[in-house]
């Protein structure tokens, strides 16, 4: 479907704006009273989070993401579906699933009683989803723009038999400087380190960051904030239907490892990631459907 044929269908005057985006991608504009946002129909992936009046974004995006069917953009929040990590039965198919690198559709676009914007992107499966995961599904992921942001996963299970899934929503957060972050919310909560051969260790006190850090945190309580002081904010996180999370970032090697990313990213970027991931595997029953939720509030020092 075209832009012009987008805007026509789900346009909403001075609100919602439909436009050709980096490497022709339909991009959606969200505009109101309480914030702005900037999301991909290509990986069904919201860029940009920005409360009215703020200069400073909730989301990362590397410069030097991709814009290219087939590749995952770096930045802002990838969908990692229906699994989470490298491919769970060891066939060699992609890490992180199939929905983060290809076009979704656009369902609904309307306007909230209390003046948010909602923007609804879905898929479902196809033969070419189903030579790589053989499973019936519709995919829907609403996202609505207020004074917070909240994303909400929805996988209903079409098929006849229950399906099993992991996913995460590979949250990448600005910071202003990645040594004065900390991350609260996650004390006293064990973790698989994959940093270190996958070890189970236990945090004490907040999280921070000094080295490469790749953590699947387990029990998790609903509430995680990013303490940001050189950005002079806090950033919220709540979740519903996750009980893992991941904080990830990839540190100096890394980080000049990687294509997309530019040598020095590492210390503007952090990863806090609401998931269903390493033991906690969400089964699906035939006609049901498991929602995932995160809710992003950004609240200043």
């Amino acid at each position: 479907m075209g832009i012009a044929q987008l805007n026509r269908d789900h346009g909403i005057a001075g609100q919602v704006e439909f436009f050709e985006g980096q490497g022709g991608f339909p991009f959606i504009r969200v505009k109101n009273a309480k914030a702005s946002a900037l999301i991909s129909v290509y990986a069904g992936q919201v860029l940009s989070f920005q409360p009215a009046g703020k200069t400073d974004d909730l989301m990362f995006l590397s410069q030097k993401a991709y814009y290219q069917a087939g590749k995952a953009i770096k930045g802002g929040v990838p969908i990692c579906w229906p699994w989470f990590g490298p491919d769970p039965e060891g066939k060699g198919r992609a890490a992180h699933g199939f929905v983060r690198n290809r076009m979704w559709d656009v369902i609904e676009t309307s306007v909230t009683a209390n003046g948010d914007n909602q923007v609804v992107l879905g898929l479902a499966d196809t033969p070419e989803t189903q030579a790589i995961w053989p499973h019936a599904f519709i995919l829907r992921l609403e996202i609505i723009i207020g004074e917070t942001l909240n994303l909400a996963l929805v996988t209903r299970n079409t098929g006849d038999q229950a399906i099993s899934i992991t996913q995460a929503f590979h949250t990448y957060f600005s910071v202003g400087d990645i040594h004065q972050v900390r991350v609260s919310g996650l004390e006293g909560r064990q973790y698989l380190d994959k940093a270190d051969g996958g070890q189970q260790k236990m945090q004490s006190g907040a999280v921070t960051i000094s080295s490469e850090v790749d953590r699947i945190y387990l029990d998790v309580l609903d509430d995680i904030i990013v303490h940001d002081p050189a950005m002079k904010r806090r950033i919220h996180i709540a979740s519903q239907g996750s009980q893992t999370a991941v904080v990830w970032n990839p540190w100096a090697r890394i980080s000049a490892e990687m294509a997309d990313l530019q040598d020095d990213d590492y210390l503007r970027m952090l990863c806090v990631e609401t998931t269903n991931a390493a033991t906690d595997i969400i089964t699906i029953q035939p006609g049901s459907e498991f929602r995932l939720i995160a809710n992003y509030r950004i609240e200043h020092m």
